[in-house]
This record gives structure tokens, C-alpha cells and sequence, in this order.
């Protein structure tokens, strides 16, 4: 997963600084609630009727076991001891104090973690497939793509106040995991008939009162001009989104209003200003980014064949049989836990259970991808059993339905 570097560093810790001296002077009175407001939604803060509810951003579903051990300390701290995982790849705290929030913050910012751009009329957390990386049928691994959109929309000064939120999926695999045609803007990954990658691009997609599958604008994009584009694209909604009605706001009104081959003009008319420009890609860059997301050492293994231990555990079958997928490399496994058990709102972790999968991460050497429904792995298929066994045993109140399908990501909670 990317690992900031000490420029990183600072703007979190900085912006950090920058909200805990606003926070001191909402409270002492001296920022009214119109003022403090577009402060407190740039860093991810809702003000709701019983208690604030802050949104940490999980950059395309990846965390490491000290990132989940720190928001299950910041939930015992802070909260009543849970957590929600949205179903867009954040992580909400529903009752901090907002006096506390400052020093939430500050506890995120030692692991890496902010929660800026969650909420407000900006650009948000890009997504991604809860596979990406370990997919049997990955095309492409997504998520350094969606590192390099993620640098390019933290702080953009131009679509910080956007006429309404906007979000932004990156496919990898041959199948749309990450529900790219229900985006402001999906991405496909593509080859052309002389093998070059490129791209996609699915516009105006939503769900939300108004559900529309988004319309293809470019049969391929050149990944040079991925940023480009979408910069293209961006100025066009800025310019002609509605801001008189925030229910006419989202980007889906827009290419509906225009047409989608009227709205794909206005694009290649912004895109004769951008091409060539300081926004195309390079293949150092790519690279850059792409160091960051090597796999571990897989050993070489073959696949095992469960039949002695389907025969002895059939509750672990059964489990297997529904929270197990395909893997890229033989004898490995990607294992999904379900958060929706009966009687709990689908997607609440507690303290407890959280610290379990950082163990089990940690143990097993594992990537932890918290992910809408879903907390996802790839241990080796014969060690799938007993961690499998030592989950239940933590957790096994909440996690005892853990052989339910994991529910579609559309049918927990509103995407965020």
C-alpha cells in the first residue's frame, strides 16, 4: 500500500493543526455555524442531531493491522466502541465529542490517516474493486490508479466547492466489482488492438433518488490522458452543474440535460486546452506510484482439496463456501467477513472485533482491505480453517452469521 513520505506527512499534520484552532474557535464562540460549517465538512465532520459523526477516507479499501488497531482504540476512546464501514470504502465514528475530534484527528494522522475530502461538495474517496490486487480475473491492479487520482483530487483548488459531491470508481477486474456504472465517473480498463492500456470512461452514473447508469463518453483513453480527462470533465460539471437546486446537482442531471454525446463534446473541447499539458501522465510517474503496491511473497503452492476438513467441520463448508473467493496465485484464498449479522445495522465493528482482524492480520501476514460489507484477506488455502475458528471464537456474538452472503454493497447504506 502507498506509504506517505515526510511531504505527506506534514499536510496532514498541518491541516490537523490547522482544524483542532478552528474547532477551539467554533466553540468559544468566536465562528458562527455558517462560517464553521465548510471548515468542519472539509475534514470529514457531520453535525447531526445527537452527536457529530466523522467520516475517515480509506483510500481504495486498503488498511494495515496498525491502521485497524487505531481506529478500534479511537472507537474505546472515543465512541460507544464501534464503528461502520461505509459503502464506500470510509470508516464513520457516529458519537465523538466534537471537542474531541481535534485529537481524533491527530490519533489518525500517526498511521497515516485523515478524513479529508469525506464530506462537503468536493471531490471524494475513489474506490475501487474490494479484490484489487489479488482478483483471480484482474485485468489490471486498479489501485495504484487510484493512488495517482487520489494525489491528483486532495486539495485541488478548482473542485473544492463543486455544485455536489462527486465520486469517482476505478475497475481492475472483468468483472465490475466496484460498480463503476453507478459513479459520477467509472473507469474500465482497456487494451487496444496494439495492446496499450487505457480506459473507459463511464460518466453520470448515481443511485440516491435519482438512479441512473452511467453513459460511456470515451471508448478509450490513452492512460497518459487519464488525468487530463478527468480534469476535463470536471470543468465541464463545474461550469454547467446546477447550484440552485441540490437535488438537480449531481452530475447524472447534467449529462441528461446535455445528452451524453453533447456532454463528451464539451469534454474534448476542454481536453484541446489540457492535452499535452502539465497533467499527462508519464511512465516515471506510473511507476512511482506502482512501487508501492508489489506483492508479498507468495510461496509456491497448489491448490488444497478441503475434503477431509469439509467432512469434519461442515459449518466451516458451508462458510467456505459462501466467504471464500478465487485468488490469482494457486493455493491461496480471499476470505470476506460479513458485517451483517441479524439484528446489528449492517457494517457496525466493535472495538473487540476489530482488534481480532488486526491480530489475525498482523498473524498471518496478511493485507486487510476494509471494504463496504467486507474485511478481506488471502491467507493460504490450509490456513483459511483455523483463522477462520480463532474470528468466530473473538468475536462469535457479532460474527456468528459470518456464512450469510456478504450483502451487495447497495442494500447496507447510503454511499458516501
Amino acid at each position: 500500500m502507498y506509504v506517505y513520505d515526510e511531504y505527506d506527512q506534514r499536510i496532514i499534520e498541518d491541516r490537523v493543526k490547522q482544524f483542532r484552532d478552528q474547532t477551539r474557535r467554533y466553540l468559544a464562540g468566536e465562528l458562527s455555524e455558517e462560517e464553521f460549517r465548510p471548515l468542519r465538512l472539509q475534514n470529514g465532520l457531520y453535525i447531526q442531531r445527537f452527536a457529530p459523526m466523522l467520516r475517515v477516507a480509506v483510500p481504495y479499501g486498503q488498511l494495515n493491522a496498525t491502521q485497524v488497531r487505531t481506529l478500534a482504540k479511537i472507537a474505546r476512546d472515543y465512541d460507544k466502541g464501534y464503528a461502520h464501514i461505509s459503502t464506500r470504502q470510509n470508516v464513520q465514528f457516529n458519537w465523538p465529542a466534537l471537542e474531541d475530534i481535534p485529537d481524533i484527528l491527530a490519533e489518525l494522522a500517526t498511521v497515516q490517516m485523515h478524513a479529508i475530502q469525506t464530506s462537503g461538495n468536493c471531490l471524494r474517496n475513489t474506490t475501487t474493486d474490494q479484490f484489487a490486487g489479488v482478483a483471480a480475473d484482474e485485468i489490471i491492479d486498479p489501485r495504484p490508479w487510484c493512488e495517482i487520482v487520489r494525489q491528483w483530487t486532495t486539495f485541488h483548488p478548482e473542485f473544492a466547492y463543486l455544485p455536489r459531491k462527486f465520486k469517482i470508481a476505478i475497475n481492475g477486474s472483468q468483472e465490475d466489482r466496484a460498480a463503476i456504472e453507478v459513479h459520477d465517473i467509472g473507469l474500465e480498463p482497456v487494451r487496444n488492438a496494439a495492446g496499450e492500456l487505457g480506459f473507459r470512461v463511464l460518466v453520470g452514473g448515481g443511485l440516491g433518488r435519482t438512479p441512473v447508469v452511467g453513459s460511456f463518453i470515451n471508448e478509450f483513453l490513452p492512460w497518459q490522458d487519464l488525468i487530463s480527462y478527468l480534469d476535463a470533465i470536471l470543468r465541464v460539471y463545474n461550469r454547467y452543474g446546477r447550484r440552485d437546486n441540490k437535488y438537480k446537482a449531481r452530475i447524472k442531471i447534467l449529462v441528461k440535460a446535455l445528452t451524453p454525446e453533447v456532454f463528451a463534446e464539451k469534454v474534448e473541447a476542454e481536453m484541446v486546452h489540457l492535452r499535452g499539458g502539465s497533467t499527462t501522465l508519464t511512465e516515471a510517474e506510473v511507476q512511482r506510484v506502482s512501487r508501492h503496491f508489489v506483492d508479498p511473497d507468495y510461496l509456491a503452492l497448489e491448490n488444497f482439496d478441503y475434503a477431509n476438513q469439509d467432512a469434519e467441520y461442515p459449518g466451516f463448508a458451508r462458510w467456505r463456501s459462501r466467504n471464500t473467493r478465487a485468488h490469482k496465485r494457486p493455493g491461496y484464498v480471499a476470505v470476506t467477513l460479513s458485517l451483517k449479522p441479524t439484528g446489528v445495522a449492517p457494517g457496525d465493528l466493535t472495538d473487540k472485533q476489530l482488534d481480532a482482524v488486526a491480530d489475525l492480520a498482523r498473524a498471518l501476514q496478511l493485507r486487510l482491505l476494509a471494504h463496504l460489507a467486507r474485511a478481506e484477506h488471502h491467507p493460504r488455502r490450509r490456513r483459511a480453517a483455523p483463522a477462520a475458528r480463532a474470528l468466530a471464537g473473538t468475536a462469535r456474538r457479532r460474527l456468528r452469521h459470518a456464512e450469510h452472503r456478504p450483502a451487495d454493497r447497495h442494500h447496507l447504506l447510503p454511499g458516501r
